[in-house]
Formats: C-alpha cells, sequence, structure tokens
C-alpha cells in the first residue's frame, strides 16, 4: 500500500515538533569564560600533566608503568617472549586508550627501536628506527617481545609493599602508583612529554656514570656532579660538543641546550662520506632533505650525490664528493648548514608528589634517593612483620616441646575440632594463633626431631629482626643497601658510553664560510636603488649605462667580489649583503633592485650604499638639523649571519647624506639660506652606537635645514679657506664674488 504523502498544508503532531520539550532549546546562552575553563579545561589540563605526559620519579609516564607492569604479571620476565598483540590486548585491562596507542608506546621502549639507551623490552621482529621516520614498525601481530633483563630492577620486591597500589580503572585489579626502582631510571633513559602549558624533556645518561655519581652523593652530599657525570649518552651515539658551562647550567637547574654532532668516515677509494650516527633530535630524512635544498640552491657544490644505504646493519647515509673536495671541510661546512649538528633541549620537568617539578640533576638524585629509601625502609617493615610472626609461631611450638605427649592426649582426647584450639591454648599458655599453627602440624612431624629443627631458627630468626630493626633505625644502614644495589646493577647491566666527547671543538671547528670566488669588480647604485656589478673586462667592452628614467648613479667603487655590502633604507634600517650574492650585470641591464633583492619591508626604499672588507672605518651621516653622526664601521659588523640591523642610524631628524670613510675626509654642506661649510670628519668624535644623534656641525637659521653635502675636492672653491672655520658648530658662509659663478650640483 502506498504511503500517503504529507501535503504543506499539515503539520507535525506536537509530540513530534524538534526541541519542543525543551525549554530554551535553541538560544545561546551566555557563559563566564573563566568559569568554563574552570569546569571544563583545567580538569583536563591536570589529566594529562599527572596521568599523560610528565614522568615521575621512577622514570616512567603512567602509559609506560602499564604496560610494563602488564608484561610482569604475564610472567615475561623470564619467560619465553609472546606475540605483541597479546601484550597490547592483556594491557588495556590497566590502559583505556586504544591499541594503537599502547603498541607505539610499547615499541619506542624496545631493543629493536634503538630509542632508548638502556631499553626495557627484548624485542623480535621489525619495530622500525628511532632514527627514521620512514622506516615503518610492523603490526603487532607479526612483531614478539618480552621484559629485557634490566626490568628485574624494576619490579624487585614489588610484592613486599614497597610501593603503593591502586585500583584500575574499572575497579577490577591493582596496579602500581610506581616501580620500586633499584636505579636512578629516571635519568638513565631518555623521556619527552607536551602537557597543558608544560612540557617535558629528559635526555639520557651513561648508567655507569649516574650510578657512580648517585654513589659519591651519598657519601658526600657536596661531590661535584661534573667529576662523575661527565655528559649526556645518547642511543644513537654521535659526537657531544662539549660546553662546561652549558653542561653546569643545566646540572644546577634542569634546563639549557647541549650540541650533538654526527659521527662519519671518509671511503677514500670510493672518494665518499659515510655518515653511521647522528643527533639524537633530527631523522635521516631531514639531513638528506636538506643536504639536497642546499645542493639545489648552489650552496653545496662539492657534492655529486647522497643517499639513505641504511640496512640491517646499522643506519648509513652516503654522500658522494666531486673530485678534489676536501672531506673534512666539507664536513665543517656540513654540521654548521645542516642538522648533522643539532641542539638537544633539556627540560627535566618532573612529578615529585603530583607537583611538576624543574630540577637539577643533583636535586633529582636527592628525590630519588628518598624515594628509594622510603622503598626500603617499606620492604623492612614487611620482611620485619613476616619475620616476627614467624619467631612468634615457632615460640608456640617451643612450648609444645617440653611436653608432645600431652599436645597429642589433648588433641585426642577433644570432642569438636573447634576447641582443639582453645585446649592448647589452655594446656600450654599459648595464644590462638599459635595455637592453630601447632593443631595444623601433620601426624609425621610430631616428632622431637623435625621440632628441634624448628626451633633453631629462632635464634636466627632473632638475630634477623634485630638486624632489620637497626636498619629501620639508622640511614646509614639503608644509604649502606643503596650503595650495594647500585653497584650491583652497574656490574650486571653497565656499558661504555655510546656518545663521545669532544673537548676542544672550538679550537678544531673552522670556520665553515662558503668559499667566494674573489675577483676585480666595480660596484654601481643608483638614487632609484638599483645596483649593479661589473667585471672590468666588461665594463671595458659595455657602452653606456641603462638607467630608469630620472635615475642617476649616486655611488660607484672599485672593488672585489668578497666585499660586504651595507644598504641603508629610509626606515632607519640597514641590509647587509655580499657582493657575490649578486650576479655579474652588464651596463645595458638595469641590475638588481635591491628593495626586492634583499626582501626590505613593503614601501621601504634604499638610500645608500657602503662597502667594506674588514668594517674599519666610520659611517658619516648627515641630517638635516645641522648635527652629523660618526659612527664606527665596526658597530655593523656581527658575529652571526644577520641580513638586517634595526636602528642603523637616527631617526631624530631626517637624513640628507651618508658616506663610508676609512680615513678622515673633508666635506662640503651647503645650508637652504645659501650658506657652505668645509667640515672634517675629524673634528668630531665616533661613537660605537648607531643610533646616536651626532654633534652641531652647522648653525641653520630659523626655517632652515641642511640641504646637500658633497666629499670637498682641491679647486672646488676660489677661497676654501672663506668656508671653513676653527669652531663648531658654525653657520658657514654665503658664496663669494669668485664662487658665484659655479653650478653646485648638491
Amino acid at each position: 500500500m502506498a504511503r500517503k504523502k504529507k501535503t504543506d498544508g499539515e503539520k507535525k503532531p506536537e509530540g513530534l515538533q524538534p526541541n519542543a520539550h525543551i525549554l530554551g532549546a535553541g538560544q545561546v546562552q551566555p557563559q563566564i569564560i573563566t568559569d568554563t575553563l574552570e569546569k571544563n579545561f583545567m580538569p583536563y589540563a591536570m589529566s594529562i600533566i599527572l596521568s599523560r605526559a610528565i614522568p615521575e620519579i621512577d622514570g616512567f609516564k603512567p602509559s609506560h608503568r602499564k604496560l610494563l607492569y602488564t608484561m610482569y604479571l604475564m610472567g615475561l620476565l623470564n619467560g619465553p617472549r609472546t606475540k605483541s598483540a597479546n601484550i597490547v590486548g592483556r594491557t588495556m585491562q590497566l590502559n583505556p586508550h586504544g591499541d594503537a596507542a599502547i603498541y607505539e608506546t610499547m615499541v619506542r621502549l624496545t631493543r629493536g627501536n634503538e630509542a632508548l639507551l638502556h631499553p626495557y623490552v627484548d624485542s623480535k621482529g621489525n619495530f622500525g628506527k628511532a632514527y627514521s621516520k620512514n622506516m615503518a614498525y610492523a603490526a603487532s601481530r607479526y612483531t614478539e617481545a618480552k621484559l629485557d633483563k634490566l626490568c628485574a630492577e624494576l619490579f624487585r620486591d614489588i610484592d613486599k609493599d614497597t610501593v603503593d597500589f591502586v585500583p584500575n580503572y574499572d575497579n577490577s585489579m591493582k596496579e602500581p602508583t610506581l616501580f620500586p626502582v633499584t636505579f636512578p631510571s629516571v635519568l638513565v633513559n631518555s623521556n619527552t612529554g607536551i602537557a597543558a602549558g608544560m612540557a617535558s624533556n629528559i635526555c639520557s645518561f651513561n648508567l655507569n656514570e649516574i650510578c657512580e655519581t648517585t654513589i659519591a652523593l651519598i657519601k658526600n652530599p657536596d661531590h661535584d656532579i661534573s667529576e662523575t657525570l661527565k655528559a649526556p649518552d645518547f642511543s644513537g651515539g654521535g659526537i657531544l660538543l662539549y660546553d662546561k658551562a652549558k653542561l653546569d647550567e643545566i646540572y644546577k637547574t634542569g634546563r639549557g641546550s647541549i650540541r650533538v654532532r654526527a659521527q662519519y668516515t671518509y671511503d677514500k677509494a670510493n672518494n665518499c662520506i659515510d655518515v653511521t650516527q647522528i643527533p639524537p633530535s633530527t631523522t635521516c630524512e631531514a639531513i638528506i632533505d636538506k643536504i639536497i635544498e642546499l645542493a639545489k640552491g648552489g650552496k653545496l657544490k662539492e657534492i655529486s650525490d647522497i643517499r639513505d644505504e641504511t640496512d640491517k646493519s646499522g643506519l648509513k647515509i652516503t654522500i658522494d664528493l666531486k673530485r678534489g673536495v676536501d672531506p673534512e671541510k666539507l664536513m665543517t661546512k656540513l654540521f654548521q648548514k645542516t642538522p648533522l649538528e643539532d641542539p638537544t633541549a633539556c627540560n627535566f620537568n618532573i612529578l615529585i608528589g603530583g607537583v611538576p617539578k624543574v630540577l637539577g640533576v643533583g636535586e633529582i638524585l636527592e628525590e630519588w634517593l628518598g624515594f628509594r629509601s622510603e622503598c626500603i625502609k617499606r620492604r623492612t617493615a614487611f620482611n620485619l612483620k613476616k619475620a616476627e610472626d614467624r619467631l612468634h609461631l615457632l615460640l608456640g611450638l617451643q612450648k609444645i616441646l617440653l611436653d608432645i605427649d600431652k599436645a597429642i592426649k589433648i588433641i585426642r582426647q577433644t570432642e569438636e575440632e573447634a576447641e582443639v584450639a582453645p585446649n592448647l591454648m589452655i594446656g600450654f599458655g599459648i595464644d590462638e594463633i599459635q595455637a592453630e599453627y601447632v593443631a595444623e602440624i601433620k601426624l609425621r612431624h610430631l616428632n622431637r626431631e623435625y621440632i628441634l629443627k624448628r626451633l633453631a631458627d629462632i635464634e636466627d630468626l632473632e638475630k634477623t629482626i634485630e638486624d632489620m630493626k637497626d636498619i629501620l633505625a639508622h640511614k646509614a644502614r639503608i644509604q649502606k643497601i643503596i650503595i650495594a644495589e647500585l653497584q650491583d646493577v652497574m656490574k650486571k647491566y653497565g656499558q661504555e658510553r655510546k656518545t663521545e666527547i669532544l673537548y676542544d671543538y672550538a679550537e678544531s671547528v673552522e670556520d665553515a664560510a662558503e668559499e667566494i670566488p674573489d675577483y676585480p669588480v666595480r660596484l654601481f647604485f643608483t638614487r632609484e636603488g638599483y645596483f649593479k656589478k661589473i667585471t672590468p673586462q666588461s665594463l671595458r667592452m659595455s657602452g653606456q649605462h641603462k638607467l630608469k628614467e630620472n635615475d642617476c648613479i649616486i655611488a660607484e667603487k672599485d672593488a672585489t667580489n668578497a666585499i660586504d655590502l651595507l644598504f641603508f633604507s629610509d626606515r632607519y634600517q640597514a641590509y647587509k649583503a655580499k657582493a657575490a650574492d649578486f650576479e655579474d650585470s652588464k651596463t645595458s641591464l638595469l641590475g638588481d633592485y635591491i628593495p626586492t633583492k634583499l626582501g626590505f619591508d613593503a614601501g621601504e626604499s634604499c638610500l645608500y650604499m657602503a662597502a667594506t672588507t674588514d668594517y674599519k672605518g666610520y659611517m658619516l651621516f648627515f641630517f638635516e638639523n645641522g648635527k652629523v653622526a660618526k659612527v664606527d664601521l665596526a658597530s655593523y659588523a656581527t658575529k652571526t649571519n644577520r641580513k638586517k640591523l634595526l636602528n642603523a642610524y637616527s631617526d631624530k631628524s631626517p637624513l640628507v647624506a651618508a658616506y663610508a670613510v676609512t680615513e678622515e675626509e673633508d666635506f662640503v654642506i651647503r645650508s637652504t639660506s645659501g650658506r657652505l661649510l668645509i667640515f672634517s670628519s675629524g673634528a668630531i668624535a665616533s661613537k660605537t652606537t648607531k643610533n646616536t644623534q651626532g654633534v652641531a656641525v652647522m648653525n641653520l637659521k630659523k626655517g632652515h635645514r641642511v640641504a646637500g653635502v658633497v666629499p670637498y675636492s682641491e679647486g672646488m672653491f676660489a677661497k676654501p679657506q672663506r668656508y671653513k672655520t676653527k669652531t663648531l658648530p658654525s653657520a658657514g658662509a654665503v658664496l663669494s664674488a669668485e664662487d658665484a659663478g659655479e653650478q653646485l650640483s648638491f
């Protein structure tokens, strides 16, 4: 039967009207943003800080701890490997996140991934590589894993009340809040996490060095950490550039940065460089991409090819060199221009008692010692209780020894089973626990030999109990136990450093500046901001300069291709470049437009050009208000390769002219009132501050300003003394009759 179509005139039944029963549905209700943040964002932020991103004093995040504890419960500490999928599935009893997140956590902990200095998971199969983003790990159904031997130190005495246990998310089982680690694992393996408003980035240290440092701090709290803890040690090796000041800062504050460079070898037979170890903060793909980018840009002309030859034997990036290239000089350049040398940031942010704190190495080890001491106290207290309970039972058995036949008689004459223990309590003066223990002894053990052997344990138990009480009463005893455990860990799991330390790198590293071909050139700069670099040969064969309409050349200089250039803009900024940055030009071309070539700000124009090779000499700035600023050219030299300098000259008065001079020179200053002044640059002192206002040189009448400035040359005036003065500032002099007929071009 066909369904009846609803016509436009029909209405929906009242009960089917959307949101008809919800009061205020569809209306926007204003909310106070602070309330929203407090109710919605703050609980989320606290959750990811406390339960996800920041590691605790045992060195683990909750996701790590849940995974490793599940593997421990599965018997994977001593048993054979099992499929990773089984581990992931079981871990979901503790970790409510999906299987992909759990497996990804597991991958990083494996030996096969090579992310950790001391892996926690012994793996079989493809788990990818930490140094490559393209080498993906296999699915969990293909790989196998078990706990590494080192994990015995994570779970030692975990069943002896050494740490607290809490219910899992569905209250079906218990899980530890921390692991009772016997060594400072928080500093032995690297750990990274990003939370809300904070992050953590803990680098790894050599196990032997960390244990030695901890022992030294136990013996002497004022121990200098740098004496035993040389530097961080990374799973991927590399070469650490030793900077004592920076390392001391990291050891003290927990924050800082260290530089690590790649390890390489030169294959002379094939004329190639093989990179086998890279910094921990980069990947082989990032390095290759950067080198290719530089080669395409013409900045690495020494390289003919680069490829990734990583295989089962390990990481290998091969760089083929062109004939005659010095490999050491090339690597020095690559260290400066590519991630083959990369900084590794340190931010030792750790949860201490549920509170995130950024701590130095000494403070972290102090917190760990406090935590480990508490674990030993709790273990000792647990064992003490067990020993005291055992002693209590044996003391009851000792009383039975006085008359075994009496005990048998009491048991045989007792009609009801429930009355056996009470009757023994009455017959021998023992308590209920002791009576139950005696009553449970097998008939075959009711002989004098068996009981005497049990009673022989009483003396040993009493000594053990006294020893454990002494441990709990004396801090020094606990410290000796910690030292012994640390020495045992070093003996079992210690290994040589993987990361080499380079102490004298400042002397061995040469300036890797690109070799610039040096040859004579002539530089031209126009009023409209165009620049030309022309070789003498081209200049001799060329004709008249091609210029834009109404443009003219305002500066030209004989120089070389390696000279440094400074271009001053109308926004009080200077832009640095080298002549080599510009292609050789011809007089028939307009040249390079400087604002476009050097990336000037929108609407910014170029006014003046200065050229220098050694930054010796001065910059002279002439302003409309009659002041002249003399600035050392060295003020524009920068250690870093900066392209833009702010506050390059004073903005207090409009600039009329600027000149770079290497020695004192004379200049002619003309004012709008028609007066001239011959001024010597040696008359004023130089300043190192680039935007200095300068000193008054020319006195101006009200309403007048400086109109132009040109260098003075002999023969320019009939009587030049007329325009010179012994004191500054000076008003200058009007043109004499002899000079009135001359045409002034400024």
